[in-house]
């Protein structure tokens, strides 16, 4: 008796579910959010436009799916065993994520149309629920450790990517690796600083 084939993980849906998010993102760019549609996206992906509304339903819910792709491929949770270490590792990877044309136009979408558009806010407002707690494990650690006090992950790394995204999305002035780095140590001084507690929080 011959013996059933071998099914690799993933497989076509896999392959299907990739080349659509990669399709989505291409199309946000060359047409924007509000022309933007499962349609569309389905003849760039070159698939059924059925098998988009049957496994994501809105728009907002596939570009949701794509971002959180994008940011897990792109922006890995680094673990060198330092925060500081840890910390600039990450906004390097967030920041060359942000300077691309799909992340930007993205965060984009985000800061237009959130207040206005509820599927847009919750959109983003859920993206970044899970992504500031996904960061934030490298806090986490820096707790166990011992390394900094009990602090908010959340909140240390939004003031860690904050400026930077500032920079990147508002004033156009360069990123450079030394604002990364300086950030990052401007944070932790405020973290180890029992006279900053801003982003400490009301601690003891």
């Amino acid at each position: 008796m011959a013996e059933s084939p071998v099914r690799r993980p993933g497989g076509r849906s896999a392959q299907v579910r990739a080349t659509v998010l990669n399709a989505g993102l291409a199309e946000l760019v060359d047409v924007g959010f509000h022309a933007l549609s499962l349609e569309g996206i389905a003849r760039r992906a070159g698939v059924n436009k059925t098998t988009l509304y049957r496994r994501w339903g809105t728009k907002e819910a596939l570009m949701l799916d794509a971002i959180r792709e994008r940011a897990s491929a792109k922006v890995p949770i680094p673990d060198t065993g330092s925060l500081r270490e840890d910390l600039v590792t990450l906004v390097r990877a967030a920041i060359a994520n942000l300077l691309t044309p799909e992340v930007q136009a993205m965060v984009r979408v985000g800061i237009a149309l959130s207040p206005h558009e509820n599927a847009v806010a919750t959109m983003v407002s859920s993206f970044w629920t899970e992504r500031l707690a996904v960061d934030g494990v490298v806090v986490e650690r820096a707790i166990r450790r011992g390394e900094i006090p009990p602090v908010d992950p959340g909140g240390v790394i939004e003031a860690v990517l904050g400026p930077p995204y500032f920079r990147a999305l508002v004033t156009g002035r360069p990123v450079t690796d030394e604002f990364l780095a300086g950030t990052v140590d401007l944070v932790l001084t405020g973290l180890l600083d029992p006279e900053h507690r801003e982003v400490r929080g009301d601690l003891p």
